[in-house]
């Protein structure tokens, strides 16, 4: 093998470089990515960037200038021809490798758009268009309680700003941590000084001049809204690959290695889905999943190794100055129970049972009692 095309110049990207070299490998690498900005951290974006703190986004280092990479930004791939490995970018150009990278990552769905004042966040010109905007006194409504939504809600609270957080379900992040400690954790925005409206979606916007006024509730309440947040989810970047013959299922669908149905191309990162041991496919929009499962398929890509993603999924969060930690997975069936705290005053610990065995653990403020239960969950 003597060149390798990553399409995303992301963590995930970047991650899948780093792996190639370590590896050995020395021949090209070409990167494309559909933003002008080289590699940058997001998770700050809803945090610390949005308060005016700018430093600590890039990912490289000084380690990455002999990386030797050929890097093509600012242009975004169309097409992928899988059998001479060969990417269609938009300015119509192609890059032919002998493997690709498919590290594209994913989109912040966006509703309402052409209204002023109506934001999402995914990118970094997403976070400066809308830091622009989080002035005090400024009436915020943030659609959507997950994370993104939970921390840009938490950020404008310390700007000064008015803030209502909308949720369709009946609790926050019900999806993550289940109905009955998200019905707990909902107290976390009235604590934190936000108002929090749940079981109600959005029907729609008011506006004035083409700048939003108000935001609807499908219960007929008009939420007064100088600037509205949509924290809703997000779309894996995949419409590029339609009628290339990669498996497509809510992401590029990848084995346990992280390659594709097609030989000499690999998925790493948010965009990918991997089909588990029992046929379940699962996409983990995670950074310690796009930070470190590039090196087991970069092994896999080049031939130097057959294993596969171990460890068990691991996300946190900052928000109203808690620190939330969460690993493993659960499912309806889980029992959940506090084995450390409480909820309703402060930093507490959930511990998550499938048959009795612990298979998550969620932590507020509680690091070293996560890391012991986490232990647990990796044994």
């Amino acid at each position: 093998m003597k060149s390798v095309t990553i399409v995303g110049a992301s963590l995930a990207g970047l991650s899948s470089a780093r792996a190639l070299r370590e590896q050995g490998f020395d021949g090209t690498i070409t990167i494309i990515g559909d933003e002008i900005h080289r590699p940058y951290d997001r998770p700050p974006l809803s945090k610390q960037f949005l308060k005016g703190v700018d430093d600590g986004l890039a990912l490289e280092t000084d380690d990455d200038t002999g990386l030797d990479v050929d890097w093509r930004l600012g242009v975004s791939a169309v097409g992928l021809d899988p059998t001479g490995r060969d990417v269609t970018l938009a300015d119509g150009s192609h890059v032919r490798s002998d493997a690709v990278v498919i590290a594209t990552g994913a989109s912040a769905i966006r509703l309402f758009d052409g209204t002023r004042g109506v934001h999402a966040l995914r990118s970094l010109d997403d976070a400066i268009a809308l830091r622009a905007e989080l002035t005090p006194g400024t009436r915020v409504v943030v659609v959507g309680a997950g994370f993104i939504g939970s921390e840009v809600a938490s950020t404008a609270v310390e700007l000064g700003c008015q803030v209502t957080v909308v949720e369709a379900s009946a609790s926050p992040l019900e999806r993550v941590f289940g109905a009955h400690i998200g019905g707990l954790v909902a107290a976390w925005h009235g604590r934190g000084g936000a108002t929090l409206r749940t079981g109600t979606p959005v029907s729609g916007l008011t506006s004035l001049g083409g700048r939003v006024t108000a935001v609807e509730l499908a219960d007929g309440t008009n939420v007064p809204a100088d600037v509205v947040v949509i924290g809703v989810g997000s779309r894996p970047n995949t419409e590029w690959l339609n009628g290339s013959g990669i498996e497509l299922a809510g992401g590029v669908v990848t084995d346990r290695r992280g390659m594709t149905s097609i030989p000499g191309v690999s998925a790493v990162g948010d965009c990918a889905a991997v089909r588990d041991s029992f046929g379940v496919v699962v996409r983990e929009e995670h950074w310690t999943a796009a930070a470190t499962r590039p090196a087991v398929a970069m092994k896999v890509l080049l031939g130097t190794s057959d294993d596969m993603f171990s460890g068990v999924p691991y996300v946190w969060s900052d928000q109203y100055h808690s620190r939330i930690q969460f690993a493993g997975h659960q499912s309806p069936e889980c029992l959940a129970d506090i084995v450390e705290g409480d909820p309703a005053i402060g930093p507490f610990v959930a511990v998550y049972r499938r048959a009795g065995d612990p298979v998550a653990v969620l932590a507020v403020s509680s690091p070293r009692s996560f890391g012991k239960w986490r232990r647990q969950l990796s044994t």
